[in-house]
């Protein structure tokens, strides 16, 4: 073990406290967007830029006193340029799921939003040579499976206005999560530290996403208390706390192992949901989603 590496229960602690905290993203922003108007696409996507530029910019201000002491020892052009990428990656991925969450349910939305594994995988066979067990197929296959089901099986609804563009807005912000993930280690790989690392890359989200409402019509000024309460909260719980949490568990995890904690993430959304809007899943997500977390589970799970 390494001197510098944590003890296995305080990396477990970590992790399970940063699951828990990114579980509580969707119903923040179901919370805050609440009984506001969003029939139309352009106000959809308008609010749910507003939100992830609120979320991630807050994070960043937060984070403000790790500038100091300046300059940064660890810094370097090769782990800026890949903290700068993770960055536009995950304004990319709260801009699609924040939108998702606006025409299907909690749990289609969480559950699809987690099935980065299969893509990253067909993406390594596909353009990098990477080679699959049979074991990962048939979990890729059972996962892939529950997606369809839930992407076609899931009706319109209170909750679901349209469950195909919702959840495939969903799959959308799963690659471009993958992403985020991918130049994130990368960034600590190549010495930035986790602080250092979280500022740049929630600065540079919240940079690329702050012209986007105003250009949609969208003012930051004048809406309800409660979205501006969900922004903060955002920002403290699923975002400082959980997604910190989980970008430092990849430094001492296998990106695998992180992903396998986060398939828990879609089951405390949907309870989380149920709880406070009394939202049950169809059978079609529930069932789908449950293949698609044993699909994950079983190529995942490490080989004796």
């Amino acid at each position: 073990m390494s001197p510098n590496r944590p003890p296995p229960w305080q990396i477990g602690l970590v992790l399970s406290v940063g699951v828990v905290a990114v579980s509580t993203a969707a119903v923040l922003v179901r919370w805050g967007v609440g009984d506001l108007p969003t029939q139309s696409l352009r106000k959809t996507v308008g609010l749910s830029m507003l939100l992830a530029t609120g979320r991630l910019g807050l994070a960043a201000l937060f984070l403000i006193p790790q500038l100091y002491p300046w300059p940064w020892l660890d810094l370097s052009q090769q782990n800026l340029r890949w903290a700068v990428a993770a960055g536009v990656a995950l304004a990319a991925h709260f801009s699609l799921w924040f939108t998702s969450l606006n025409y299907t349910s909690v749990a289609a939305s969480t559950t699809l939003v987690t099935t980065t594994p299969i893509w990253s995988a067909l993406v390594g066979y596909l353009w990098q040579g990477q080679t699959l067990k049979p074991r990962a197929w048939v979990g890729m296959a059972i996962a892939l499976g529950g997606s369809a089901l839930i992407g076609s099986g899931e009706p319109t609804s209170a909750v679901a206005r349209n469950p195909l563009l919702g959840n495939a807005l969903a799959i959308a912000a799963a690659w471009a999560v993958n992403a985020y993930f991918i130049c994130g280690q990368a960034a600590q790989k190549a010495g930035l530290a986790i602080h250092h690392y979280a500022l740049v890359a929630y600065a540079t989200a919240a940079l690329v996403l702050l012209p986007l409402p105003p250009l949609l019509g969208f003012a930051y000024t004048g809406w309800p208390l409660k979205l501006y309460g969900a922004i903060l909260l955002l920002a403290l719980i699923p975002q400082l706390v959980g997604h910190t949490s989980l970008n430092w568990g990849v430094r001492w995890l296998s990106p695998t192992g992180v992903t396998l904690l986060v398939l828990a993430e879609p089951i405390a959304a949907s309870l989380f949901a149920f709880l406070l809007f009394g939202e049950v899943p169809t059978t079609a997500v529930i069932t789908g989603g449950s293949l698609v977390l044993v699909g994950l589970s079983v190529a995942l799970w490490p080989s004796p």
